[in-house]
């Protein structure tokens, strides 16, 4: 079973889900079917998706891509930096699996912000935009669509398949505020790395078997036929029960997705180069998913608050797990000639403060953050602008969420100039006022 993380805000991902916003920021196929029943038309041709890995807590860049190895000890820490295969692109010695894939990707280390809170952070690096309002560390806020929702809103449905995933859980700003939750992530929990690891409301209970569902389908079908009087109401609710009804049948029917949710049928030496952890295996349900046409998963990752013994965390099993599984999922992409056409990020709310504190841990600092992007024509073996000589500040080409917004929208098919509207009416930027991180697209 996976390990439930939390972060210095002191609340559990699943404790959250349970306290009734559940249904918005997270749902099981029979709600997002439901609410996708008057969804919009899928959009125009779109053939980027993207694998969103979302380390909860704020990862340190000192101890993974922006390593300060002629800083104080106070400063560098307790690792060296390395080379990677990129001629003078060092990494911390914690990642040396990313180190090798390295010309395989670009590291943006100049991506900052003001907001040291976790709901605040959460919600500006998922969401493009910065909260209204000053937001407490451990909130759940959702004042702007996430980027999964809002690719969601662009596409719609592709072959049936739900346009947004989130593993194994969603991030406190990974929802879809106004566009509505047919718009939310279907959600897939449970242990992947388990062998009777099954993705629930995708198949038929073990006590019906296909007969009997087509059998239940016909005489359901049947009782359609007959003349309801509701039927003439343009809001009546069992027309709307009709249309998520066909939606879920045609999902758990679907020979391509019953394949894309089967990691058996992956070859053992795959899974085992990816990872023989749950981690490792939701990126490679992730590579089976956007290979058969989802557009936007969130692998989330919980664990990464680390304000104490930062340096033993960091020698233990989560980068290890983090080191491999990514390194593969790029190389694994690329070997099958998915990576030009896959983005992968891997990000969390805000980087850690430069000095060590009295604790062997490192604080929140949105001041300096390191952003890995890979695919959809990224150029391979890039660093993208600097932070100072002891990682204080973005310093070279600096870079806001904003601008991650834009870039991402962009290099999706999606207009960042778009505007919504709220339910009200009131308009509503998708990126206010973003720039394209120019070094993404030579």
């Amino acid at each position: 079973m996976s390990t439930l993380r939390t972060n210095c805000a002191g609340m559990a991902r699943r404790d959250f889900l349970q306290v009734g916003l559940g249904g918005l920021l997270g749902m099981g196929l029979c709600d997002l079917t439901r609410s996708r029943a008057l969804a919009a038309p899928a959009g125009g041709a779109k053939d980027v998706n993207c694998i969103l890995i979302w380390l909860d807590g704020g990862p340190s860049h000192y101890e993974s891509f922006d390593p300060k190895p002629d800083a104080p000890a106070e400063i560098r820490g307790e690792f060296k930096a390395i080379p990677t295969r990129v001629p003078g692109m060092q990494f911390s010695e914690c990642v040396p699996k990313l180190a090798g894939v390295a010309d395989k990707l670009t590291i943006v280390r100049s991506i900052h912000h003001s907001d040291p809170n976790h709901g605040g952070g959460n919600h500006y690096m998922m969401t493009g935009m910065p909260t209204p309002v000053p937001v407490a560390c451990g909130a759940f806020v959702t004042f702007h669509p996430s980027f999964g929702s809002m690719v969601s809103y662009d596409r719609g449905v592709r072959q049936g398949m739900p346009a947004y995933v989130s593993m194994p859980e969603v991030s406190r700003s990974g929802g879809p505020n106004f566009l509505g939750g047919k718009h939310a992530p279907f959600v897939i929990d449970g242990s992947p790395n388990s062998s009777s690891f099954r993705v629930r409301d995708v198949v038929l209970p073990p006590e019906v078997s296909e007969g009997r569902a087509a059998g239940r389908d016909a005489l359901r079908k049947s009782l359609d036929g007959m003349k309801r009087y509701a039927d003439r109401l343009a809001d009546d609710p069992a027309v709307t029960f009709d249309q998520y009804y066909e939606q879920g049948l045609a999902l758990v029917a679907s020979q391509p997705a019953q394949e894309a949710f089967d990691l058996q049928r992956e070859p053992e030496k795959v899974r085992e180069a990816f990872g023989r952890n749950d981690f490792a295996q939701r990126l490679l349900m992730a590579r089976r998913l956007v290979e058969v046409g989802v557009s936007f998963v969130t692998v989330y990752f919980g664990g990464w608050d680390h304000h104490t013994k930062i340096f033993d965390a960091y020698r233990g099993d989560q980068v290890k797990r983090l080191d491999q599984g990514v390194a593969a999922l790029i190389a694994d992409l690329d070997e099958r000639g998915m990576l030009d056409k896959t983005l992968v990020l891997v990000l969390g709310e805000f980087g850690r403060t430069p000095k060590v504190n009295k604790d062997a841990g490192r604080d929140h600092w949105p001041g300096a953050m390191s952003v890995l992007m890979a695919g959809a024509g990224v150029p391979r073996g890039h660093v993208v602008g600097a932070t100072d000589a002891k990682g204080y500040y973005a310093s070279e080409n600096v870079y806001r969420p904003e601008d991650f917004a834009a870039t991402l929208y962009t290099k999706m098919g999606v207009d960042p100039r778009r505007v919504l509207h709220t339910n009200t009416g009131r308009p509503v930027p998708l990126v206010n006022e973003g720039r394209l991180i120019k070094e993404l697209f030579s």
